[in-house]
């Protein structure tokens, strides 16, 4: 059946905001800018005001962002870099196709790396750790910054899904030696197509980065300082990117209304293990609302009988896929929440009457 509730709604975002979509769209068009110009600088700058970093650089996708991340701080042959099972295959691409090794530890029952098995995962090779703020939750970054400084290893904060998430007040992002987002187009800030972002403080890795994603050039197009890529960030994804960005704060908001929905909807169910609660420490941004059922098969099949639209994220975890040679790790918690999420509906354009179908729907599995 059609889905009444589906997973993401691009249309109905572009027709409440259709009027600045194509005002964008002409503007960009009739000044015929559309490589590294205006828009994109504005936009850069607004990033790194809000996340609170002195520099970010517009690149064609997260996945770039991670990959030139990982090589502007030299992680190389030989060297190790540790990170999680339970995300995006590009995490883990990043420290391969630099020539390193990933060194996967477990996560916690709240997605993200479970901090207390960083130590024991270091050795003389290590270079760097990549966690990944999941679901628009952050990670303990004290922690993991104080282990850091101790072993001297570089941070790369994967904050693809937690643009505007913060830990004791400070924004995913501002913490690592480089941080990653995604404007993918699902993301909370999601273009028409794809985008990303690198975010720094290091005024020598932001010159370097920039070098990167444009073949080596930076200010004169004449001069190449090292050999690079093509991976820009191109003006017209930025302009919309920059028009969305001034509703962030108020979509923010509505994802966690609508986290609050759901967390009061389906309070008290046995079998449903809800997204985990977070404490004072956290702000949360929703990106995903993520439930936990042993019985997911029959969950998901009813779900979507019931015109619910789901997603899981990911049912095959990075160290079982045979193709990537990562099956020596031991990931028991891995392995148990990807035999058991299930991400629900969360946008800012749902209805509240969306969502208590939702609710509805998932309380008739259970009866």
């Amino acid at each position: 059946m059609p889905n009444k509730v589906p997973f993401v709604n691009y249309p109905r975002q572009y027709r409440q905001l259709k009027q600045e979509f194509d005002g964008v769209f002409e503007e960009v068009m009739s000044g015929g800018d559309f490589i590294l110009r205006s828009h994109l600088e504005a936009f850069e700058k607004n990033i790194a005001a809000f996340v609170g970093t002195r520099h970010a650089i517009g690149v064609n996708t997260g996945t770039d962002a991670l990959y030139l991340s990982a090589h502007a701080l030299g992680f190389g042959s030989g060297d190790e870099v540790i990170t999680v099972a339970h995300t995006f295959a590009s995490t883990v691409g990043a420290i391969v196709q630099c020539g390193a090794i990933p060194v996967l530890i477990d996560v916690r029952d709240d997605f993200n790396i479970d901090v207390g098995q960083i130590e024991a995962a270091i050795t003389p090779k290590t270079k760097g750790i990549i966690p990944v703020h999941l679901n628009g939750h952050a990670c303990e970054m004290d922690k993991i910054m104080q282990i850091s400084k101790k072993y001297g290893l570089k941070v790369i904060e994967d904050a693809a899904q937690a643009l505007g998430a913060s830990f004791k007040g400070r924004r995913c992002g501002s913490f690592g030696d480089t941080a990653i987002f995604s404007f993918y187009p699902a993301k909370m800030l999601g273009t028409a197509g794809d985008g990303g972002m690198v975010c720094t403080n290091d005024d020598r890795l932001a010159r370097k980065l920039r070098a990167f994603r444009d073949n080596g050039r930076v200010e004169n197009v004449e001069v190449i300082e090292c050999f690079g890529w093509c991976t820009r960030l191109d003006n017209l994804h930025a302009a919309l990117l920059d028009m969305k960005f001034c509703y962030f704060d108020k979509w923010v908001e509505r994802r966690r209304e609508i986290a609050r929905m759901y967390d009061d909807g389906l309070a008290g169910i046995e079998s449903l293990m809800p997204h985990p609660n977070s404490n004072g420490d956290y702000f949360d941004v929703y990106q995903n609302y993520v439930i936990r059922c042993k019985e997911r098969a029959d969950l998901v099949a009813h779900l979507r009988k019931s015109g619910v639209e789901v997603l899981i994220s990911w049912a095959t975890p990075l160290h079982k896929q045979k193709a990537l040679g990562l099956s020596h790790f031991n990931l028991p918690m891995t392995e148990c929440i990807s035999a058991e999420v299930v991400s629900l509906p969360i946008y800012p354009e749902l209805t509240d009457e969306e969502v208590e179908f939702v609710i509805d729907a998932v309380k008739k599995f259970f009866i």
